[in-house]
Formats: structure tokens, C-alpha cells, sequence
């Protein structure tokens, strides 16, 4: 075959690994067959580890009919991840190698370091800066879009009524109200999905400029009053006061409505409380809370991360991980994310980032220096953690 059947272009190629997650309950893989031939025509050599893509339904034969061969990953030239690598698998890289992925630099500085000491080379999907030239590769945004719909679909099913208006002989049913608390990537995607569903939907959060977002996709705007713009379309952290306001006015407004999803994290800190105890003893018994920000330990002051509890009748679910439940699409927009930061790196099939480029500066967190040794980025990783914002309501997915 040549080059136009997706071989790698003459001379130098780049090896890149694909190794099956060994993180409980992923089931995502980090490059997917559609994505192999626009990598090969970059110059690069795809080895994937048997039975990496069966979790999301992708057999090995379907990556060896798209070119790639089925071996070790570890020894590749780039290794590229969904979930962060364990200390065993740390071991397994060689110096000088890259490594892409999820790689927790905010909440996991050991993983960090002792990337670090091994001398590999390591950019953080969720490092990416959020600019219009980076939107290819932001997984965090992709990522959430899976977390959003999919945390309406838990509502619904946890839920004790209807979502849309039902009219039948027996009488109309009216429809359930929903409320999504940070309305970033998967706060919209909620916001759409519920819609789908026939619930009346209403949209809230802290940066004014979002309320047209809100407002496109047929949802009601909450308004509470407090704005909390920040720079480059993030919003700013609460004031004490601004905060007391907010948690006053949420707490009557909560309790008015049927699925209140919440979204809202702070990378590298514990996610705020948008919830009180006092607002669940206040809704509707059967009404239900699905609340995204587990990780961060949870948005409502009575979740339980990773459980679903029924407290003063009110079922309050915090799945963790959920763009895992759903490998197949999740793992093939994670690919696109990966394939397109590599091509930034690849040149001919050599791996040569460019240090001026600010996606790939800011996205690395560990490289060699120019003394040998290694060192992480100058730059500090960009907001992330499943989830979208610095702010107290708008969320950060993984």
C-alpha cells in the first residue's frame, strides 16, 4: 500500500503505545481505530496491548485492520493514557519517553513527581488551555459533554415521575422541573438533554454572559442576582458575602423543582457547596439530585461520592467517573483530543514539540532541561479536574 492508504511517510516514525486502563471501572481506551490513519500519515507506528479497546467493544482485530499492531506499549517512544498512570506503570516507561493523558498534576503531585524522576516527558489533557485554536484537543470539554447527558439519563431513571407532559385518558401529567446548577460544558449538555426529555429546564450561573447560552437551548435563566465575571471567560471566586447570597437564595429556589444536576468544581480544591442539607429537607420527597462534583467531594452538603443515598426522601446520586459508562463514544472524542495534540508534535515522524507553542508549553508538566536533568513546565496547568471553571458554579470535568 502507499502512502495514500494510510502508510507512514519514508524515513523516521514515531512509536506510539496504546496500553489497556488498569484503573477500576475505566473502561475507555485512549486511541480508537478511526483515528490510526491520520496518525500513520504523520509518520507514526501504532502498538496497541491486547485487549485494550474490549471494554469499549473495539477487539484487537479491528485495530490491526486499521494498521496498528498488537504488542508492547510501554517500550514506544509515546505512551498515551486515558486514566493516570500507576506507580507500577511509571515503572514501565522508559527515560526519555512521552506520555499523554489524564494526569491529575492539581490533585496528584506524586504521579507528577515521580514522572518526573523517571525522566519522561508528560503533557496533561487537562492542562490544555481553553482557546479557540486548542478546542480539537480539549478532552476535559469532550469528556464532560458525555458526563452531562449522561447525568440526566441517571436522573430520570432514579426519578419517581415523568419527565415529559403526558396527556392520557386518565388525565395530564405536568412535566418535571430541572435545575442545573453551572452551566460550563456539561451543565449545557444537561441543560440540552433534559429538554430532549420533555423536562421544563432552568440554567444557573455565576457569569452573566452564559444566561444566552441558557436561553438558545429553551431553558429558563435563574437569576440570583450575583455576577462573577472573570478573566478569559471563567468566572472569579465568590466573595464571603457574595457566597452567604447565593447559598440563601438556592436554597429557596431548590426546592421548587423535580432534578436539580449540579456541576460545579474547583481544580485542585474541595468543590463548593451549592446544596444544603436545608435545601434537600425542603424539596419534594421523590425529587431527586445527581450531583457530578464527587471527586471534589460533592456539591451537596449530603452526598456520598460514588454512592446514591435517599436522604429526607430525596435520592441524591454522585456517580464518579461517567464518561467510563459510556466507552465506546467517550473513548473515540477522547481520540480525536489525543490525535490532535499529537499531530501538533509530529514533523515528518519525528516528535519535536515546539516549547513556543502555548498549548504544548502549557499542557507539559514534566520535561528534560536543558542541563539533562528533568524539570516540570514553567507554566501551571490550565483549570481542570470533569471539570470547566475557576468558580464556585461552574464546573471542571475529567
Amino acid at each position: 500500500m502507499g502512502e495514500e492508504a494510510g502508510q507512514s511517510p519514508p524515513g523516521r516514525t514515531t512509536s506510539v503505545g496504546v496500553p489497556k486502563e488498569s484503573a477500576e471501572g475505566e473502561r475507555r481506551v485512549a486511541l480508537v481505530p478511526k483515528v490510526i490513519e491520520k496518525l500513520q500519515k504523520r509518520g507514526a507506528e501504532i502498538v496497541v496491548e491486547s485487549g485494550a479497546g474490549l471494554e469499549a467493544l473495539i477487539p484487537d482485530e479491528a485495530f490491526t485492520d486499521a494498521g496498528a499492531t498488537i504488542g508492547d506499549p510501554w517500550s514506544c517512544d509515546v505512551v498515551v493514557k486515558v486514566a493516570p498512570p500507576t506507580s507500577d506503570e511509571i515503572s514501565k516507561l522508559g527515560r526519555d519517553t512521552t506520555l499523554i493523558g489524564f494526569l491529575a498534576p492539581l490533585t496528584s503531585p506524586e504521579t507528577i513527581e515521580a514522572l518526573r524522576s523517571a525522566g519522561v516527558q508528560a503533557f496533561a489533557m487537562e492542562s490544555i488551555p481553553r482557546i479557540s485554536r486548542a478546542q480539537g484537543m480539549d478532552a476535559l470539554s469532550s469528556q464532560a459533554n458525555v458526563s452531562g447527558y449522561k447525568a440526566v439519563l441517571l436522573a430520570a431513571q432514579e426519578s419517581t415521575r415523568f419527565f415529559p407532559m403526558l396527556t392520557t385518558a386518565a388525565g395530564t401529567v405536568k412535566p418535571a422541573t430541572a435545575l442545573i446548577l453551572g452551566v460550563g460544558v456539561a451543565g449545557l449538555q444537561a441543560l440540552a438533554t433534559a429538554k430532549r426529555l420533555g423536562a421544563r429546564t432552568t440554567g444557573y450561573d455565576v457569569r452573566p454572559d452564559v444566561a444566552d447560552q441558557v436561553k438558545s437551548l429553551g431553558a429558563q435563566w435563574l437569576d440570583l442576582g450575583i455576577e462573577a465575571a472573570g478573566e478569559g471567560g471563567y468566572a472569579r471566586e465568590l466573595s464571603d458575602s457574595e457566597r452567604q447570597k447565593q447559598q440563601e437564595q438556592l436554597e429557596l429556589a431548590i426546592t421548587g423543582f423535580d432534578v436539580v444536576i449540579t456541576t460545579a468544581q474547583v481544580p485542585g480544591k474541595k468543590a463548593p457547596t451549592l446544596v444544603s442539607a436545608k435545601a434537600v429537607e425542603g424539596m419534594r420527597p421523590g425529587s431527586v439530585i445527581v450531583d457530578l462534583a464527587g471527586e471534589g467531594g460533592g456539591n451537596c452538603e449530603l452526598t456520598e461520592p460514588g454512592e446514591t443515598v435517599v436522604k429526607h426522601d430525596v435520592t441524591i446520586a454522585s456517580p464518579l467517573n461517567l464518561p467510563a459508562t459510556m466507552p465506546e463514544h467517550a473513548s473515540e472524542l477522547y481520540a480525536r483530543n489525543v490525535t490532535a495534540l499529537l499531530e501538533l508534535m509530529l514533523s515528518e515522524g519525528e516528535l519535536s514539540p515546539d516549547w513556543d507553542d502555548e498549548v504544548l508549553a502549557k499542557s507539559c508538566v514534566t520535561r528534560e532541561s536543558s542541563a539533562g536533568g528533568t524539570s516540570a513546565d514553567t507554566a501551571q496547568p490550565a483549570p481542570g479536574g470533569d471539570t470547566d471553571t475557576k468558580d464556585t458554579t461552574s464546573e471542571g470535568e475529567s
